[in-house]
């Protein structure tokens, strides 16, 4: 498998890599559909499709979040569906977890990570299929 121009070549990337703007794609609609896309989606995309390490694509992953959620917010926000008050306190919570959650990422070995979030998915699975 071919790194992403710019990624492990040595080489500045040229222009907008499409494996990256089709994980982004893929990433921004599940997101806006089901309220999941950058750790559920768009990790396993840039590992297994685009190549990335496992701690790359967390970290990319987390750098996307901003604009994803900032058009779900325009979104839902133009529709009148966004309670301030829930989400501020749901981003005073995140921002807390998020510092917790980097500095373990940045201590864990890449098997190790990718055990983490394997079996992170199967339990999010096992869990959706059993509650409706």
């Amino acid at each position: 498998m071919d790194a992403p121009a710019g990624h492990g070549s040595g080489h500045p990337a040229r222009g907008i890599d499409r494996r990256l703007a089709v994980v982004g794609v893929a990433g921004g609609l599940l997101s806006g559909l089901l309220g999941v896309g950058g750790g559920v989606i768009m990790v396993p995309l840039l590992v297994l499709w685009a190549g990335f390490a496992q701690r790359e694509a967390h970290a990319f992953s987390l750098g996307a979040i901003i604009p994803i959620s900032a058009a779900g917010v325009l979104t839902f926000g133009a529709a009148g569906e966004v309670r301030i008050a829930e989400a501020v306190a749901l981003a005073a919570g995140a921002i807390v977890g998020a510092r917790i959650g980097t500095s373990v990422l940045a201590r864990l070995g890449e098997d190790p990570l990718k055990l983490v979030f394997g079996v992170f998915l199967l339990a999010v699975a096992a869990t959706m299929a059993v509650r409706r």
